[in-house]
């Protein structure tokens, strides 16, 4: 599709359901209906995303050159600039959705770093205490 065509803030909040959905991506839209049962994270990430700027969310990922590639086929259009976007704060499901997922990454980020740390001591304290050092 040609990114001609320029796609409203009221269009793409009319577009927020997993039967018809568009993400807006660094200023474009696209339309990945067809591809959310495919997501490999799933639908839900996609679907708290719908209707807002999802670039934040999109490039925190790390996605990869494939998924980027993906998007090609996708395009509706380019996003209306407007202050719209910038301004809406997020709706209170989506904003306790958010922050649900934002906390457990990071507790999840965490206990990636505190669980080898525990065994790393366990294992030197049973080292220490079966060597018979006492």
């Amino acid at each position: 599709m040609a990114s001609s065509k320029i796609v409203t803030y009221a269009e793409l909040k009319a577009h927020t359901t997993k039967d018809s959905l568009y993400v807006l991506l660094h200023e474009k839209v696209y339309d990945v209906t067809k591809f959310i049962d495919e997501h490999p994270g799933g639908d839900e990430v996609i679907l708290a995303e719908a209707g807002r700027d999802a670039t934040e969310a999109f490039e925190d990922v790390g996605h990869s050159d494939e998924a980027r590639a993906l998007l090609k086929d996708m395009l509706v259009g380019d996003f209306e600039k407007t202050d719209e976007i910038k301004t809406k704060g997020p709706s209170s499901l989506s904003a306790s959705h958010s922050s649900a997922v934002n906390t457990a990454v990071q507790q999840g980020s965490n206990m990636m770093y505190f669980v080898p740390l525990a065994m790393l001591g366990a294992y030197f304290a049973w080292r220490y205490y079966s060597s018979g050092s006492l």
